[in-house]
């Protein structure tokens, strides 16, 4: 089991950034793939980063060159460096550790992109 907890969402204008932060209760090292999801309003979940035990990153194709995976395996924490926000980048961010073919979810940060 692992607790995860997200932080630094918030209201930003459009061009603006933010760095998410998801805080791991136990050692992520052993944790194949940490990923960032979110949610807009009315709209489904949809992955946006993905980060494996290697390195390793992946992007939804609408955050490519804007946002970037990272994860400190001393500190247990991923990260989301997000630039050049849109008001469509708008949602609740989520992390997820998939362990053992399970997926483990924080309670999500709000990201709001308004001028």
């Amino acid at each position: 089991q692992v607790q995860l907890v997200e932080s630094g969402g918030g209201l930003v204008q459009p061009g603006g950034s933010l760095r998410l932060s998801c805080a791991s209760s136990r050692s992520i090292i052993s944790i194949n793939y940490m990923d960032w999801y979110r949610q807009a309003p009315g709209k489904g979940r949809e992955l946006v980063a993905t980060i494996t035990s290697g390195g390793s990153t992946n992007y939804a194709d609408s955050v490519k060159g804007r946002f970037t995976i990272s994860r400190d395996n001393v500190k247990d924490t991923v990260y989301l460096q997000m630039n050049s926000l849109k008001p469509e980048d708008t949602a609740t961010y989520l992390c997820c550790a998939r362990i053992n073919f399970s997926y483990h979810w924080g309670k999500g940060t709000l990201v709001n992109v308004s001028s």
